[in-house]
């Protein structure tokens, strides 16, 4: 099975956290001990993992990045899940879905900075496709502070036929349209919905655009030009979160 390295502090824990993955080694500095790594240390103990103590130059090899924290873990490659399963899980605990939809993000900071977002407002799984679109990677993790460890990616084909897939099950899809007329603010939010944030230059494509069934925006006090698109992301999902907070505290 194929193998990658997670490093930093955060997605190292996150992950022994959510037992998603496979650990197949832990690496530790010998040269930075502290009471964060010793406890990861105690897990691992625990969970009977294998552990070995490098210097700082050879965890930065392994790791091939210097914000290491030291700290690395050989895993097994980020576990993709089924969009199916999915919405499968979600209405089986009697709850509306709200997921994510990711039309060519190609920039893995703002992938890890809206994953991030995304786990802390609720968004029960997040879409990607499988060309020009950045990879849940490590670094991904590194940035989203751990948090993809516990979300759940699907990587679709065709985002076009996935939509579609979606609203014949019922959930509503919303598109982030810096030019559409209705604000984000009147708009109903709070059911089974798919929100669609577009790619850092040119925004949602066109068919993806189309096959929405409504499109809503941000409104904005200066003309400087439309947000970025972890900034706008997170300021609608907050927006989703908050309506279906509502909805369900009434």
């Amino acid at each position: 099975m194929k193998a990658e390295i997670l490093y930093g502090f955060h997605p190292v824990h996150e992950a022994l956290r959510a037992d998603r993955r496979t650990f197949y080694k832990i690496y530790i500095s010998k040269q930075e001990p502290n009471k964060r790594i010793e406890g990861i240390r105690l897990t691992a103990d625990r969970k009977k993992l294998s552990i070995k103590e490098l210097s700082p130059a050879k965890l930065q090899a392994i790791a091939g990045n210097a914000s290491h924290q030291g700290i690395a873990a050989s895993v097994n490659a980020y576990p993709l899940a089924d969009v199916g399963d999915i919405l499968k899980s979600v209405l089986s605990d009697g709850r509306s879905p709200f997921l994510l939809l990711l039309d060519h993000i190609v920039d893995p900071h703002n992938l890890g900075a809206i994953i991030r977002t995304a786990l802390c407002a609720g968004v029960d799984g997040v879409i990607i496709p499988k060309d020009r679109s950045a990879y849940p990677s490590p670094a991904v993790s590194k940035i989203s502070s751990g948090a993809l460890e516990h979300m759940c990616v699907a990587q679709v084909n065709n985002m076009v036929r996935c939509v579609k897939s979606l609203k014949e099950r019922d959930v509503w899809i919303a598109g982030l349209d810096p030019n559409a007329r209705q604000p984000i603010y009147g708009a109903s939010l709070s059911g089974a919905l798919g929100l669609v944030i577009g790619g850092e230059e040119k925004g949602i494509r066109p068919l993806v655009k189309k096959t929405c069934d409504f499109l809503i925006s941000i409104p904005q006090h200066a003309t400087l030009g439309s947000l970025n698109a972890s900034v706008a992301g997170a300021i609608a999902m907050y927006e989703c979160y908050r309506q279906r907070w509502a909805d369900e505290n009434l």
